[in-house]
């Protein structure tokens, strides 16, 4: 159900499904955009700060974008940021992780240059099986506001 700005509150709570992250999903992303040896190669990797084989951070933001548009949050007129207050990512994603967000809606305001439009800022935090945070985002969306 797409939600218009005047469905959404302030401490509204949203979640997704799963994502399991697989060696040739890291592998590919990597190939493409972070061409790195702890992204490409696994006995390239166990010469690295990280030991073996990891995602890239920036898959890592990519998985999370994609859970965060299958989740319940479904702003109407689609998930479109304006920037992030913050992004980090407290741990590194391996392969075999099952990953999944929590969010929360964090704060609220009309547009004052856009009558049609509310800004909302969410804190997301991207969470593997154990329930530890891999990724931590501030995203500030814009929402359509409700037809009068």
């Amino acid at each position: 159900m797409e939600r218009f700005f005047e469905d959404l509150s302030v401490g509204q709570k949203f979640s997704s499904a799963t994502v399991t992250v697989t060696a040739e999903a890291i592998k590919a992303f990597a190939k493409q955009f972070d061409p790195q040896p702890f992204h490409l190669d696994e006995e390239a990797a166990r010469g690295t700060f990280f030991g073996r084989l990891v995602a890239s951070g920036w898959h890592t933001a990519a998985m999370t974008m994609r859970l965060l548009v299958d989740s319940d949050l479904v702003p109407a007129g689609g998930t479109i940021g304006l920037g992030t207050d913050e992004l980090s990512f407290p741990r590194p994603v391996y392969p075999g992780d099952v990953l999944h967000i929590e969010g929360e809606v964090v704060a609220m305001r009309p547009s004052q240059s856009r009558p049609g439009i509310g800004v909302v800022k969410v804190f997301i935090t991207t969470l593997n099986q154990d329930g530890q945070a891999v990724q931590r985002f501030s995203p500030i969306l814009m929402v359509r506001r409700r037809p009068e």
